[in-house]
């Protein structure tokens, strides 16, 4: 993929590692940038093309693909965390809401954009998943849910979406840096550090990301019969 001739459609760009995103592809060059929130008017970064998109509303995402004939490479990075736990009261759900946005929202943007991927020669489409794919801790187990199926979506995606000449990035990481995160007391990758990583991997034409160590540790683990999805969590 050349960054320079790319046009690239970004979700959740009003903050955080879709922000981040913006500059990295600002940086490498990018020929122009859809920079997608649910309210437009958040995102104040010059040289880029606002644009409203509700990742959980099928008419947003239609009208989106509508406004943007000419995007070849579409990041799929918008998300939520409720922090839900399976088994409580409202487990269901805070299940059903995550779901909504990080497993259906990332398909059906996908589906309403694939065929202006194609038309536009192929390009590429980027999942923003998680190391939360592989392992479930306490206290997240919905939102882990969510990204397991999203990684699946991935994969499931990267075989439809070959014969077309789509690259598909799926990438994984641990903490971020982000508003997301901010509860917790542990080291975290910075957006911009993954940001460079997915813009890389686009010029690669990588199909994975493994942004940090846990990410890669955790990968490297899942053939072991100690595989860390097994003791994720344990005391």
């Amino acid at each position: 993929m050349d960054i320079k001739n790319a046009v690239v459609l970004v979700t959740g760009a009003n903050r955080g590692l879709g922000r981040a995103l913006v500059e990295a592809l600002k940086q490498a060059g990018a020929a122009k940038i859809y920079a997608a929130a649910r309210n437009p008017a958040a995102i104040d970064q010059q040289g880029v093309t606002a644009i409203a998109l509700d990742v959980t509303s099928p008419d947003s995402i239609a009208a989106a693909a509508k406004a943007c004939p000419d995007v070849n490479v579409v990041i799929n990075n918008a998300g939520i965390a409720r922090g839900g736990v399976l088994l409580s009261d409202t487990g269901e759900q805070t299940a059903r809401e995550e779901m909504d946005t990080n497993f259906w929202g990332p398909w059906r943007v996908t589906q309403a954009f694939a065929p202006t991927l194609a038309r536009n020669g192929g390009g590429a489409l980027v999942n923003v998943l998680s190391v939360l794919s592989w392992i479930s801790l306490p206290g997240t187990a919905t939102y882990c849910v969510s990204k397991a199926a999203a990684w699946s979506l991935t994969n499931g995606l990267r075989n439809e979406l070959r014969g077309q000449g789509t690259q598909v990035v799926g990438v994984h990481l641990g903490l971020m840096d982000t508003d997301m995160t901010a509860g917790f007391d542990a080291p975290k990758i910075a957006p911009k550090d993954v940001a460079e990583q997915i813009v890389r991997a686009l010029q690669d034409g990588s199909e994975e990301v493994l942004a940090d160590d846990t990410s890669r540790q955790v990968k490297a683990s899942l053939s072991s019969p100690q595989a860390a999805y097994l003791s994720a969590g344990s005391e």
